[in-house]
C-alpha cells in the first residue's frame, strides 16, 4: 500500500457510494474477486447501481460457494477482472466509499485488483461502517452487517450476494447516521495531524495514545 490510497474516516454524509465483494476466500494476495456490486446515492438516496459476477479465470472453492452460492457454472459467462474493474473504477468515480468491514479486506482486494489490471490506484476516502457501528451501537455483543441489519429491523434476505449486501448496509448507514448525530454520549473523532485520518485510542508500553487508523500507511501519533 502506498501513500496515495485514501483514508478512512466516520461520518454521516449524504452523497456517497457503497460496495461490497464476494470472493473465492479471505486472502487478498491469492484469492479472487467472484462478484462486486455497488449502489450510488444522493441525498441519502439509491440513484443507480453497478452488480456484475466476476469470472476469476479458476475454481471457486466449495467452501467460498458455501457462503456465498456462487459456483463455476454461474461465472463462466462473466467477465473478466480487467473489464470488471474498469467498469467499477468508472461508477466509483471520486465518490466517497462506504461498505461493512472493508477497512482489512474489501478495500484491499479492490486496491490489489486496480493496480494489478488497470495500473492505477484507488484513492477514495472511505467510511468502514463497522467502526461506525462499534460507537453507535457499544450494546451489541457483535457488529456483523446481519447483526446491525437485525438491530434495525432490516431484512437480511440474500445475504452474502454482493448487492444484497450493499442494499442492507446501504439501509444501515442512514439508521447509523441518525445515531451519530444525534448522540451526545459518542466520543467526536481525533483527526491525525499527519493525514487527517481518525486516530483510534490504543494502550503503548509508555500509556495510552492515539494512533492512526491508516497504520502501517500512516505511522502518526498524539498524546491522549
Amino acid at each position: 500500500m502506498t501513500e496515495d490510497k485514501g483514508k478512512r474516516f466516520t461520518q454521516y454524509i449524504k452523497d456517497y457510494i457503497v460496495f461490497d465483494l464476494e470472493t473465492t476466500g479471505i486472502r487478498p494476495n491469492s484469492d479472487e474477486i467472484i462478484e462486486i456490486s455497488a449502489i450510488k446515492v444522493r441525498n441519502h438516496q439509491a440513484e443507480d447501481q453497478f452488480s456484475t459476477l466476476v469470472n476469476p479465470g479458476r475454481h471457486i472453492p466449495k467452501a467460498a460457494t458455501a457462503v456465498n452460492g456462487i459456483s463455476d457454472e454461474m461465472v463462466k459467462d462473466a467477465p473478466g477482472l480487467k473489464e470488471t474493474m474498469e467498469h467499477f473504477y468508472q461508477f466509483i468515480g471520486n465518490d466517497i466509499l462506504i461498505g461493512h468491514n472493508i477497512h482489512t479486506f474489501d478495500m484491499i482486494f479492490i486496491y490489489n485488483a486496480a493496480q494489478r489490471v488497470l495500473d492505477t490506484e484507488i484513492k477514495n476516502d472511505y467510511i468502514d461502517t463497522l467502526y461506525m457501528a462499534r460507537k453507535c451501537l457499544p450494546q451489541l455483543s457483535h457488529h456483523r452487517l446481519s447483526d446491525v441489519s437485525e438491530y434495525f429491523h432490516i431484512s437480511t434476505e440474500g445475504a452474502h450476494r454482493a448487492l444484497c449486501d450493499c442494499v442492507m448496509n446501504q439501509k444501515c448507514y442512514e439508521e447509523l447516521g441518525k445515531i451519530w448525530i444525534e448522540s451526545k454520549d459518542i466520543q467526536p473523532e481525533v483527526l491525525c495531524p499527519q493525514c487527517g485520518g481518525e486516530m483510534i485510542r490504543r494502550k503503548g508500553k509508555f500509556g495510552e495514545f492515539y494512533g492512526c487508523s491508516n497504520f502501517p500507511r500512516c505511522r502518526g501519533t498524539r498524546k491522549c
